[in-house]
């Protein structure tokens, strides 16, 4: 049996045996090679008396023999390897080693795995400075997104990144919630800059007063600031000059001139020199008044260039609109304070005791020498104001009419001239002698009435006797030298007239004068660049006097200037619409332009429509803001319930009144649009400045303020 095994072991041996390479290539006989084939490469002979040798002492020799085999196994695997090339494996074996058996089951537990695996926390980026910080709200407060500001601060800064703020982080975001008038939230910001132990600095109580100046409620503003003055003062803080000017900004535009003369006292006590930015505070409260304003505005100029100080562009624009809304009181009174010689005790600035060569080191870096070596007499200057060291205004009449007695008792010296009255009756001139007289007379004849300027501190007051009639504000104009006077005295003090300038002296000039003609050619003179405002006060000023072709006049110099008309534009057309034709030609050509009348055209038609007390064009107007879904504000409702008012005295019974005919069917349509017309919600003057953590809490407080 075992002889038989030996057998069947050898016979496929035997057979490999005929097809296997010989030891010596080239020796072997040819009759034992497969026909047309060479042996390849590295092949070795192999004889069947040797692997039934090794078969046998494999069996036979037991361990001794399994290592010679094992041996001669790795010499061969040598032998063969120094035959092989580089590369010439990958044609007959597979590169894939493993094989791993999978279903689909094992597949979604793989997927079930990964799925359940946490998310990696991304990253943490390196934290930003608080320089960064202000830099980031700074830039943000500039684009008006105080609100993102405020949250990029409170949230990102504080919240998320834990960093300890600076100085600087809230003073930049009090002075953002000063400038659009947030009170609230610029005090809270303040109080928590306190508790973390910063110190506030000159800029940030300057930000607190502005932001006082600023607020919509000013008696609230105002009370803040007083409180915070006091507690100033309580603890012995030192204030520059720009810190005073924000203190005296709320005075003006909070409170009146009085406490801004005491503010005033206070800078000149400390040392501090008024400059022109001072005087147009004061200008700005003089404005609030509007009886005695603009005779107030002229001796706060006059106090002004006793200085030496030079006014800028911004004080002229302040005396345009003192000239625009203010009166000048009683004219004996105005007269009086603003023609007659000035006292040397009490309206004349006196010197500076003590450190005028340091005041005048200090004005010389400002650019105005002149104002260095003197001081202003506060005391002197508000008793003149307000009449406290004068006569009364029923005692300024009798040495007044004296004056006037005598001038008419003197006829040969004040010849054929004595008096020359301007086309508004606002001075009255006495010619001092014919020189004078030829003057005036030749200014006559070319057109151009050479009036004193009460602007000119170099005037000769005693050319004129008294003011006349000052009622409108073209008079008013004409006192500081008309359109020409004006900007003549602008020149003067280098002072560059701007496109506001020009707006205001729009709205002063007389109606239809050679004044008014020739203001576009002065824009043109003095290189300004106009705009859509400009024009649209031209055609407001027409439109007031009714005057609706004038209005349109004016479109197409707006055209050829290369703008285009706006709501305001339209909203000024609105006001001359007295005619129902009118006003729904412009509603009609205004949907054909594709431009929706606002709550503000709509206003100025009703009240066109109420004037003339015409019914059928007030419905007309109510279905065209119907037919837009505009709603209507406070102003609007005020007007149409005064045009459904009945008159006191009116009795339809008695008498037939051909105007008030209608009034029954308006008031029945008035009625049903009140009720499908929602009214238009005041938004709150702090609502897009709330950020999500301080909104639900500021509500309540802030609700307090408003007023009625």
């Amino acid at each position: 049996m075992r002889a038989l095994r030996l057998l069947g072991t050898l016979r496929p041996l035997a057979r490999h045996r005929r097809w296997a390479a010989p030891e010596h290539p080239g020796k072997a006989p040819p009759l034992l090679r497969p026909p047309h084939r060479w042996p390849a490469p590295g092949w070795r002979p192999f004889r069947a008396s040797q692997a039934s040798g090794e078969l046998l002492g494999g069996e036979l020799g037991g361990n001794g023999a399994g290592n010679s085999a094992e041996a001669a196994v790795e010499e061969d695997e040598e032998e063969e390897d120094e035959g092989v090339e580089f590369g010439t494996l990958s044609d007959k074996f597979s590169s894939r080693k493993y094989y791993h058996k999978t279903t689909a089951r094992f597949q979604d537990l793989k997927l079930q795995e990964e799925e359940e695996k946490p998310e990696r926390k991304p990253r943490r980026r390196p934290r930003n400075t608080p320089y960064w910080y202000f830099l980031r709200c700074k830039a943000l407060i500039r684009e008006d997104k105080l609100a993102e500001a405020l949250e990029l601060f409170e949230v990102q800064m504080l919240k998320e990144e834990r960093l300890q703020p600076e100085e600087s982080n809230y003073t930049v975001l009090i002075g953002g919630c000063g400038r659009v008038g947030y009170v609230k939230k610029a005090f809270r910001l303040y109080n928590d800059m306190k508790k973390r132990g910063l110190t506030p600095t000159e800029a940030t109580y300057t930000a607190l007063f502005n932001a006082c100046a600023e607020s919509p409620w000013k008696d609230s503003g105002l009370q803040s600031a007083l409180k915070l003055r006091q507690q100033l003062k309580s603890k012995n803080e030192e204030l520059n000059l720009i810190t005073y000017h924000a203190l005296l900004k709320v005075c003006a535009l909070c409170s009146d001139l009085r406490m801004c003369f005491d503010v005033l006292k206070e800078i000149v006590q400390k040392g501090h020199v008024p400059t022109a930015e001072t005087f147009s505070f004061l200008l700005m409260s003089c404005i609030k008044d509007r009886e005695s304003g603009f005779r107030y505005a002229l001796q706060v100029w006059t106090q002004m260039t006793k200085l030496g100080i030079k006014a800028e562009s911004h004080t002229y624009n302040l005396m345009l609109r003192a000239a625009r809304d203010c009166g000048i009181g009683d004219p004996v009174v105005a007269s009086q304070l603003l023609l007659s010689p000035t006292q040397e005790d009490t309206a004349l600035p006196r010197l500076a005791p003590g450190s005028q060569k340091e005041r005048g080191k200090h004005q010389q870096k400002k650019g105005s020498e002149s104002a260095a070596a003197v001081q202003l007499d506060v005391e002197a200057m508000e008793k003149q104001f307000f009449l406290e060291s004068w006569v009364q205004p029923e005692e300024l009449i009798q040495p007044q009419n004296k004056g006037v007695h005598q001038a008419e008792a003197e006829p040969g010296a004040l010849s054929s001239t004595s008096t020359a009255q301007n086309r508004t009756g606002a001075l009255v001139k006495r010619g001092r002698n014919e020189m004078e007289q030829q003057q005036a007379r030749l200014g006559q004849e070319q057109g151009f009435c050479n009036l004193p300027n009460l602007l000119d501190s170099g005037m000769p007051n005693a050319a004129v006797v008294s003011l006349g009639t000052v009622a409108t504000p073209s008079d008013r104009l004409t006192l500081m030298g008309d359109v020409e006077g004006f900007l003549r005295k602008m020149k003067e003090d280098n002072a560059e007239p701007n496109i506001k300038t020009f707006t205001l002296l729009a709205e002063l000039v007389e109606p239809q004068s050679p004044s008014e003609s020739s203001l576009l050619a002065l824009l043109d003179e003095h290189k300004v660049n106009v705009d859509v405002a400009f024009f649209n006060t031209l055609i407001r000023k027409k439109s007031k006097l009714g005057d609706l072709e004038g209005a349109k006049s004016v479109l197409p110099a707006l055209v050829k200037r290369g703008l285009s008309p706006n709501l305001q534009t339209f909203c000024g057309l609105a006001i001359a619409c007295n005619q129902e034709k009118d006003g729904l030609q412009l509603l009609s050509d205004l949907k054909r332009s594709g431009v929706t009348p606002n709550k503000f055209i709509y206003s100025s038609l009703i009240a066109a429509a109420v004037r003339q007390l015409d019914y059928h064009y007030l419905t007309e107007i109510l279905r065209d803001m119907r037919n837009n879904q505009v709603p209507p504000n406070e102003v609007i409702i005020r007007q149409l319930e005064f045009a459904a008012r009945y008159p006191p005295k009116f009795d339809r019974y008695k008498s037939k009144n051909s105007y008030l005919e209608k009034i029954d069917g308006f008031r029945g349509y008035y009625h049903r649009w009140l009720k499908v017309m929602a009214g238009e919600e005041t938004p709150h003057p702090w609502a897009k400045y709330r950020t999500a953590r301080g909104g639900a809490g500021d509500g309540k407080d802030e609700a307090k303020q408003e007023q009625p």
